[in-house]
């Protein structure tokens, strides 16, 4: 287990995140609709969750489901949350690390990096699922393309983080992301809780840092100092 706490890059091409901070508020949005409004939990994940078997047409829900056209399922799904805990994990890595990634490429790209990536590690869950029929939910497949980003934007940047249970350390990105992928990787691969998507966390990690280079500002020549400093800096 790992959670992200603090990094402390600074911003330097905008004074506010505010796509990160739309995205976060609209997945809170979300989940409140989705507990606590109309028409309920299990019609909004019927509505507009992830089903593999039915974005493959191999099973139908009942009329009036989903809510939008099947194959955009694959971006709806990414604001819904099945618990509190889902979320505040998902939103406190969207927060650490959502920031410097969208200060690396601007509010819109930054916006349409998260949808790609969520898209991207939603079409891997639903070729890679062995069930089908269960919904796929969560912005974790987006976060993880945002966390691939951030490794490769900034691999030398201390962050402060809970690792295990809830040990504090302060470590490089590479090892605190690197700690974190091989326990995604090993999830995926050897077993771990059934009801999470691991490989839809991977997909997003691989969609994200094929992305993070092309759409990034050209040549950022702030970003270029910050890693010529990590560069120069003693391990």
């Amino acid at each position: 287990m790992f959670l992200p706490l603090h990094d402390g890059v600074p911003l330097k091409h905008m004074k506010t995140p505010l796509a990160t901070r739309f995205l976060i508020g609209l997945c809170i949005l979300t989940y409140l609709l989705t507990f606590y409004g109309p028409p309920g939990a299990d019609a909004m994940v019927g509505g507009l969750g992830l089903i593999p078997s039915v974005l493959f047409g191999t099973e139908v829900l009942p009329e009036g489901y989903p809510f939008v056209p099947v194959p955009l399922t694959l971006a709806t799904n990414i604001f819904l949350h099945g618990s509190l805990f889902h979320l505040i994990g998902n939103m406190l890595f969207l927060w650490v690390f959502g920031d410097n990634v969208e200060d690396a490429m601007g509010h819109w790209r930054f916006i349409a990096f998260f949808l790609l990536c969520g898209m991207a590690a939603s079409l891997a869950h639903a070729f890679i699922t062995a069930e089908p029929h269960r919904p796929l939910i969560g912005a974790s497949g987006s976060v993880s393309g945002v966390v691939a980003a951030y490794l490769i934007l900034y691999p030398r940047v201390k962050i402060w983080g809970l690792f295990l249970k809830g040990i504090p350390l302060h470590l490089p990105a590479y090892w605190a992301i690197g700690f974190w992928f091989v326990l995604q990787f090993a999830s995926a691969f050897l077993g771990g809780d059934e009801g999470v998507g691991w490989f839809a966390h991977l997909g997003g990690f691989v969609a994200g840092a094929i992305l993070i280079p092309i759409m990034r500002r050209r040549y950022d020549p702030v970003l270029a100092r910050v890693q010529a400093q990590e560069l120069q800096a003693p391990r």
